[in-house]
């Protein structure tokens, strides 16, 4: 068997996760293409990229577009946050009544999504989210 045939493809890894992934997991890749497209910037899924995602949050913030008109590139760094955070530590997504959050295995419960809406207003950091959902409970 060639070492492709025996390697699950993408596909195949993000069938076996749960439902409640499935949006987030392509708002998170969206993310990712609209900055590599759009701004020229490469997001890695690594916690050091969420550095340059807080900082473009804060940059659309010193602009001042009204909420309405980010709140799509909002949910998708929320969402690439969460990814990072799912790749670190083996967290799953949870969904009820529209809103999707983290839950890292030892049960604690993340809102990356919240999160860059409060980086929106002044007050959050998915970066330190980040390394406050990777860090033992």
């Amino acid at each position: 068997m060639t070492a492709q045939a025996a390697a699950p493809s993408q596909a195949a890894r993000q069938e076996t996760r749960p439902s409640a992934a499935a949006k987030p997991v392509r708002w998170a890749a969206d993310a990712v293409a609209t900055m590599r497209e759009g701004a020229r910037v490469r997001l890695d899924y690594s916690a050091q990229s969420l550095w340059r995602v807080d900082r473009m949050i804060e940059e659309i913030r010193r602009e001042g577009p009204p909420y309405e008109a980010v709140e799509g590139a909002l949910r998708g760094f929320g969402a690439y946050a969460g990814e990072v955070i799912v790749r670190q530590t083996g967290a799953e997504w949870w969904a009820t009544g529209g809103e999707h959050w983290l839950r890292t295995p030892d049960g604690r419960m993340w809102d990356p999504l919240d999160e860059a809406r409060r980086c929106y207003g002044g007050h959050g950091s998915l970066r330190l989210l980040c390394r406050d959902a990777t860090a033992p409970g």
